[in-house]
C-alpha cells in the first residue's frame, strides 16, 4: 500500500466525559491518512470505543477538537458494529440495502450496488437468506457488506470479530485485507488483541487504561497481502512481542 497523502481524521487533545461522571478520554491525539488502516488496541474500558464513535459523529466530545468525516469535514463513513445487529425479518439483501433505503437512493442502482456489497464478502449464495440461517462469520460478513455498500471513504469497525471462533476470525481477518486492498478505503479497527491488530494493521494505536490516552503508537512495515506465512513468522512474533510490551507498560501505567 502507498503512503497516506492526505490526513481525514484528525482529533486533537479530545476529551470525553459521560453524564456520570465517568471519563473516557482525555487528551486523546490520533492521525489517520488517507488509505490507511490503523487499529486502536487497549483493554477493555479503555475508551477504544468511545474514540471510535466520535469519529463517526455517533458521540459528541467533551472538549478538544474533531476533523474528519464525523467531525468537521464531510464525507462517507461505514460502521461496523461488534454485534451484526441485523434485522431477523428481512434476508441479507435487505439488510445490506438498508442505508440506501434511508438515504432515498435511486431503486436500479441501489440494486447493483447490493448485489455487488453482497458478492465482495463472499455471500452471492445467500442474498435471499435470513440471519437465522446463517453462521456467525456470515452476520458478521453481512454487516460489512452494508457498510461497504454506501462505497464509503472511511470503514470504522468496533471489535467486529471478538465473538467469532478463532478459525472464522482468521478467515474473516485475511478477507478484510483483501477487501481493503481492493478498495483502498481507510479503516480504523478497534481491537484488543494483539494478535489481530499485528496482523492486520500498518499502524497500531496503544491506549491507556481508562481515562483513554494514546501510550504508543507502533508501525507494523510488513508488506501485503499478509497470509499464513506471516502468521507464522519470527517477524509477526517479533512484532507481537514489541506490541505485548507497551501495552502491559500502558496498564503499569509506565513512561512510553
Amino acid at each position: 500500500m502507498s503512503s497516506p497523502d492526505k490526513t481525514i481524521v484528525s482529533l486533537r487533545n479530545v476529551g470525553k466525559t459521560f453524564e456520570s461522571g465517568t471519563v473516557a478520554l482525555d487528551r486523546f491525539n490520533l492521525d489517520v491518512g488517507s488509505g490507511e488502516f490503523v487499529s486502536l488496541l487497549g483493554p477493555s474500558g479503555c475508551g477504544k470505543s468511545s474514540a471510535l464513535r466520535i469519529v463517526a459523529g455517533l458521540s459528541t466530545a467533551s472538549e478538544g477538537s474533531v476533523e474528519g468525516p464525523g467531525g468537521a469535514g464531510a464525507g462517507h463513513i461505514g460502521f461496523v458494529f461488534q454485534e451484526p445487529t441485523l434485522m431477523p425479518w428481512a434476508d441479507v439483501a435487505a439488510n445490506v440495502r438498508l442505508p440506501l433505503k434511508l438515504s432515498d437512493a435511486d431503486e436500479a442502482r441501489s440494486r447493483a450496488a447490493v448485489t455487488q456489497a453482497i458478492a465482495r464478502v463472499g455471500l452471492a449464495d445467500f442474498a435471499r437468506a435470513y440471519p437465522r440461517e446463517l453462521s456467525g462469520g456470515m452476520r458478521m460478513r453481512t454487516s460489512i457488506a452494508r457498510a461497504l455498500v454506501t462505497e464509503p471513504e472511511l470503514l470504522l469497525m468496533d471489535e467486529p470479530f471478538a465473538a467469532l471462533d478463532e478459525i472464522t476470525r482468521f478467515k474473516l481477518n485475511n478477507d478484510l485485507l483483501v477487501l481493503w486492498q481492493q478498495l483502498r478505503r481507510t479503516v480504523i479497527f478497534v481491537t484488543h488483541s494483539v494478535f489481530e491488530s499485528v496482523y492486520l494493521s500498518q499502524r497500531i494505536v496503544v491506549m491507556t487504561p481508562r481515562p483513554g490516552r494514546v501510550f504508543a503508537e507502533i508501525a507494523i512495515p510488513a508488506p501485503y497481502p499478509r497470509d499464513e506465512r506471516f502468521r507464522t513468522s519470527p517477524e509477526y512474533a517479533g512484532f507481537c512481542r514489541t506490541v505485548s510490551e507497551a501495552l502491559s507498560q500502558a496498564m503499569a501505567g509506565g513512561v512510553p
